[in-house]
Parts: C-alpha cells; structure tokens; sequence
C-alpha cells in the first residue's frame, strides 16, 4: 500500500485526486493539506510515501515545502502536481529535492503510473519539462544559438535527445522521461529522421556537441 498525503489549497482538487487515487487498491490518501506549513505539520505522525504537492499555495508554497521535506524526512519522495510550467518553477522543485514534476492536465492513469515510479525510487517529469529543469544547471546554455534542425523536434523528443547526450541508454530514458522503451525507439528513430542523422551514434555525438552531456 502506497501512503499519500495531498498537499494543494483547493478543496475540490484534493476530493477529486483522492477519489480518483483510491479507486486504485495500491493507494491510501492518508492526508491532506492547503498549504506547506499544514503539511509540514503532519509529517511526523503521518510519515506518508508519497507528497503529492502543488506549487503555488498561501503561507507557505510548494517549493519550499519540497525543501524542507527533503532536508528532514528523506525517506519521503515529493512528487509535484501543479498547473504551473514556468521554468523557474520546474528547476527549483527538482533542484531542491522533488522526484517527480506533472502539470494536471495528466490523464488518471498515467498520474497512478507516475506514483508507482516514484514509490519504486525513479524520477521523472511531464513532457517537455525535462529542459526547464536542467537550466540552473546549464545556464549558458540558453545563450548558445542552437541549430535550426532543432526546431524540428518536439519538446520531447529534445527531452530524449539531452538523455541520449548524457550516455542514457533506451531503458534509462523510459525510467527518467515515464515512457516505455518501444515509445523511446520511436522518439530515436523520429530525431534520425529529422536532423539526418544515419544512427544512434550520430545523434549522441550531435547531442553531446550541442548539450555537453548534461
């Protein structure tokens, strides 16, 4: 059983995600919270698997929530749910220790997957967010006028093209990206076909000249 506690200042959204949660016989909701503070609070008694957390909320936001939950309670993975994108948002949660960042227009059944793969110790994040989360890492990047191939691919198949440059085989771009490795071949195959590329190793070597494997 997967223990989670929902952490989002809008009522109807925790009655909804806890509903649609427990339909699944692997998961309890087993608190809530409208904000950071409160869910700070319950930590210690609670000790959930799983904070399923919004971003922006009174008092105390899901940042620094995150933050706090990664400094003191370790063992308890973060799991970000929220309708915001913004790059800052994505980077900070990340950096500052969530395993996971969705946007709320994922369907049921892949945010249910999404728990599973973080419960089970992966990291993962929603399409097209994979590049918002390495920019503090990569700050120079952004100032690096990229090839006009690029404009050719989707987000997210530049979100596997950065795993390619990192040295991440099929499998560990599934595991990071939540995709299965038959979605990932195609991806691949789509970036060959896109930016003329004759194989895999082409596409690494082009990915690492542009990203330098991060």
């Amino acid at each position: 059983m997967i223990n989670i506690l929902l952490v989002d200042d809008q009522h109807l959204i925790r009655q909804g995600l806890k509903s649609m949660l427990e339909s699944n016989a692997q998961m309890h909701v087993i608190g809530e919270a409208e904000n950071g503070q409160r869910a700070l609070e319950q930590l210690a008694a609670l000790q959930p698997d799983i904070v399923l957390m919004d971003i922006r909320m009174p008092i105390m936001d899901g940042v620094a929530t995150t933050k706090a939950i990664a400094q003191q309670y370790p063992n308890i993975k973060v799991l970000v749910l929220t309708t915001f994108d913004d790059d800052e948002y994505v980077s900070q949660a990340m950096r500052l220790g969530a395993k996971g960042y969705l946007l709320k227009d994922t369907e049921p059944d892949e945010l249910m997957l999404a728990i599973l793969a973080v419960y089970k110790g992966q990291t993962l994040l929603g399409p097209g967010l994979f590049e918002k989360a390495l920019i503090p890492m990569a700050p120079t990047i952004a100032s690096v006028q990229p090839p006009p191939e690029l404009a050719q691919l989707t987000p997210r198949e530049l979100d596997v093209l950065r795993l390619i440059a990192s040295g991440a085989n099929n499998r560990e771009i599934a595991e990071s990206l939540f995709l299965s490795e038959n979605t990932v071949k195609n991806y691949v195959t789509n970036i060959l076909s896109r930016l003329n590329l004759r194989d895999r190793t082409q596409a690494a070597l082009f990915a690492h000249s542009l990203f330098g494997g991060r």
